[in-house]
């Protein structure tokens, strides 16, 4: 018997509904729109608006700031994926003659160059692009701030900087490849450069009175790649999809799990409040769920795309006003709605199609000293080593093809685990980044580094 998860239930839509209706009343916006996803595909929309019978719906585009950092991120990895570039690459060696060269990519994808946080001259989301027309005139005569690889420091010229790299290997404006690489094979058809009807005014309303100041729109020109898009719920749910299990026509499932993965070191604060970042997506812990996305900001309007990958939900928050609702927050508990009153339905066990004997003679207890694991057999050939006790160093492995496994995460990230045998075929044991895993603790036929005392075991007496 299967369950079906495609529609949310009466109690929940109404949870979801009184959310979003307080964020729009309390935050005073003009309008507020969102959509949760699950499954791949959105199962709920809902808006609040002050203009009598006109509601927004999933077709309405608003601009969504910094969101657009993602999807130039997506762009920089495809372009290492193809082997055109290394991450660990210096800017200089694709796009020379910027003034911020010795910055390497992984870096500007991180915000941990330590370039400035903003553009100098006028604020650069409130006036034309054409003041800054070249990168000397986004970066300014100090880049720098800070020594690269130290510290987390949100940079939107860094953004500026990625969107010129995408443009000189592609040979093409940022734009265009956008639409051709990404948006297209997405399905994306209201995400754009430029608004497009029907879309959302963008306002300002004033802190102390109910009253509103319509916003001016510009064209950011060389930030574009920072901030530029307008985008629609319908679309943002379609990119949240993507980003929680990857599209091979555009990033792989591995890619897409390695750009939610935390690539910057943490500010104090941040360790304190559980947020770091990772290549183009925010990363942080909230009421005990791992939550990845971005948050997006212009003046005239908020945007946040919040996702959960361990239950499977995502949502899209959008809202005309440059301050006002917390939509990281609202995000967040629209998230966490759906996944405490409807949870994830796991999907049926199954055994494996086949097993190889020798890998199968693995699974099971295992010692490191004094330490108790288990070993087990994973989809694909792969195992799992975790402690019993719940409490210690895990990992998964990916088999390579010739009787290793090499670390996917954790403390054993990266490191080669092999099973050492007898003359006689038997496992003697595990050889994990030279820790020696043994079928009993301090195994007296194992090769225990120091050695085994010979009187063995012992009571106090």
């Amino acid at each position: 018997m299967t369950t079906s998860q495609k529609e949310l239930l009466p109690g929940t839509r109404r949870a979801l509904l009184h959310r979003i209706a307080v964020a729009q009343a309390e935050g005073r916006t003009p309008s507020l729109v969102a959509a949760v996803v699950r499954d791949g595909r959105a199962v709920w929309h809902g808006s609040r608006t002050s203009v009598d019978g006109h509601g927004p719906d999933e077709n309405v585009q608003y601009r969504i700031g910094s969101i657009t950092k993602t999807f130039t991120a997506v762009l920089v990895l495809r372009l290492r994926d193809e082997g055109l570039l290394d991450l660990g690459d210096p800017l200089e060696k694709h796009l020379p003659g910027t003034g911020a060269g010795e910055a390497t990519l992984a870096e500007l994808l991180a915000h941990t160059a330590g370039l400035a946080a903003e553009s100098p001259g006028p604020w650069w989301e409130r006036s034309p692009g054409s003041l800054r027309p070249e990168l000397t005139d986004v970066l300014g005569e100090q880049p720098f701030l800070h020594p690269g690889g130290r510290r987390f420091h949100y940079s939107n010229p860094g953004y500026t900087l990625l969107g010129a790299l995408v443009e000189k290997l592609r040979g093409a404006a940022w734009e265009d490849v956008l639409r051709r690489e990404v948006l297209e094979p997405l399905g994306l058809d209201s995400t754009s450069a430029q608004p497009r009807a029907p879309h959302a005014g963008g306002w300002a309303v004033h802190p102390w009175a109910d009253v509103m100041l319509p916003e001016p729109t510009e064209d950011l020109g060389r930030m574009a790649p920072a901030g530029q898009l307008w985008s629609t719920t319908g679309d943002l749910a379609k990119f949240a999809a993507f980003l929680a299990k990857g599209d091979d026509r555009v990033l792989s499932a591995e890619t897409v799990r390695e750009m939610r993965t935390p690539a910057a070191p943490a500010e104090a604060a941040d360790v304190l409040d559980g947020a770091t970042y990772g290549l183009g997506m925010q990363v942080q812990s909230r009421d005990g769920r791992l939550l990845v996305g971005h948050s997006g900001s212009l003046p005239g309007f908020l945007a946040n795309l919040t996702i959960s990958v361990a239950d499977d939900v995502a949502a899209v928050v959008l809202a005309n006003c440059t301050s006002g609702p917390l939509l990281g927050s609202v995000g967040a508990d629209l998230v966490r709605i759906v996944a405490e009153a409807e949870p994830r339905i796991p999907e049926p066990w199954r055994p494996l199609p086949e097993v190889d004997a020798a890998l199968l003679e693995l699974a099971g207890p295992w010692y490191w000293g004094t330490h108790a694991f288990t070993l087990r057999l994973t989809t694909e050939g792969g195992v799992s080593l975790d402690p019993l006790s719940g409490i210690g160093r895990r990992s998964r492995f990916r088999r390579n093809g010739d009787g290793t496994w090499t670390g996917l995460e954790g403390y054993f990230a990266g490191e080669l685990l092999r099973a050492i045998r007898r003359p006689d075929g038997g496992v003697s044991h595990l050889d994990l980044g030279s820790f020696v895993f043994t079928r009993q603790p301090y195994d007296e036929g194992s090769p225990v580094p120091g050695g085994v005392d010979p009187e063995g075991w012992r009571g106090i007496g």
